[in-house]
């Protein structure tokens, strides 16, 4: 049995569905995401394109490219973020407080060197991500 997930923007105008288990779980610290989070981490859950599925309010998604990294995609109604997609990776990040049935079990902590809040959690701490998905793989310590 596979496991399903479901959540929506902050109006509940834009709904997305997850199938399976995500590829990652963990925190980034870049300052894109801090921004674009306006919080000092975001919680970030990676899943494969086909696992996530939009399945209300498309329509009212709109989303920015700052880099061709990642495209953010925000409801056009509320201003709620929903997701972030990473063609570079191959994954999207649906942001783990829109899941609030995913056991959100961080793996890692990624872009560790751009963190404005330390969190000594005996994670590893990437500098930037990890070498199978175009990053360095270097660690830092805690």
């Amino acid at each position: 049995m596979s496991e399903h997930h479901a959540g929506g923007c902050f109006c509940g105008a834009v709904q997305v569905e997850v199938e399976g288990k995500p590829e990652a779980m963990g925190y980034c610290h870049c300052e894109s995401c801090r921004h674009w989070s306006a919080g000092p981490v975001n919680a970030f859950t990676l899943w494969k394109p086909d696992a996530v599925r939009i399945t209300r309010g498309e329509e009212a998604l709109e989303s920015f490219e700052k880099t061709p990294a990642s495209r953010r995609r925000w409801c056009r109604h509320c201003g709620g973020h929903v997701l972030t997609e990473h063609p570079g990776m191959g994954l999207v990040d649906v942001y783990a407080a829109l899941l609030p049935d995913l056991d959100f079990v961080p793996q890692l902590h990624v872009h560790y060197q751009e963190s404005v809040l330390r969190i000594p959690d005996g994670l590893p701490k990437m500098k930037d991500v990890p070498a199978e998905l175009g990053g360095s793989g270097e660690t830092l310590e805690e």
